[in-house]
């Protein structure tokens, strides 16, 4: 499967790599492709390492204004526009998304398949990997969304909440197993 993973470009602790590098071999491990920013630097290198290293593939989406920053030797490498050309194409080539740790540009990419998953645009599963808790503020802020009628999808529909590496890839097997 095509698995989009949503992430930081920053460098950070091993509080947050050590999940990120599990993910990835799970991807690598499983024949997966990693659809991801194309970035070889921060948590996007430590992902795009881990799943080479264990033999999954690299398809990459950057941007022209970073462009300086792009992995090179990947599997296939598209360069986008702009921003939105880049959501597009990142969501267009996946099966699945994963949302982990990053900043604004991270959590821009998660509401934009958030709200076309909403609005039924698109029916891709979509898991946030809550590490260290990272995102419990933003769950709390989802769950208060649902139980005061601002979504008009139940949000287990919308995304699932998971906690360890492992548990992300249960649920994208169980979601996109054919039958």
């Amino acid at each position: 499967m095509n698995i989009c993973v949503f992430l930081s470009a920053a460098d950070l602790a091993d509080t947050y790599t050590r999940p990120a590098r599990q993910l990835a071999h799970l991807i690598g491990q499983g024949g997966h492709t990693l659809v991801w920013g194309g970035s070889d630097v921060g948590l996007m290198k430590v992902v795009a390492d881990g799943v080479h290293q264990s033999g999954g593939r690299l398809m990459g989406v950057s941007v022209h204004f970073l462009v300086d920053k792009v992995r090179t030797g990947v599997d296939d490498m598209v360069i986008a526009r702009d921003l939105a050309e880049r959501k597009r194409l990142l969501l267009d080539k996946a099966d699945a998304v994963v949302i982990m740790v990053g900043g604004t540009g991270t959590l821009d990419e998660a509401t934009d398949i958030l709200e076309l998953k909403k609005h039924g645009h698109t029916d891709k599963p979509v898991v946030l990997l809550n590490t260290a808790g990272f995102y419990d503020g933003l769950k709390q802020q989802f769950r208060r969304m649902e139980d005061e009628g601002f979504l008009p999808r139940p949000l287990s529909e919308l995304m699932y909440f998971a906690e360890e590496p492992a548990e992300v890839m249960d649920y994208l097997h169980r979601h996109l197993a054919t039958p």
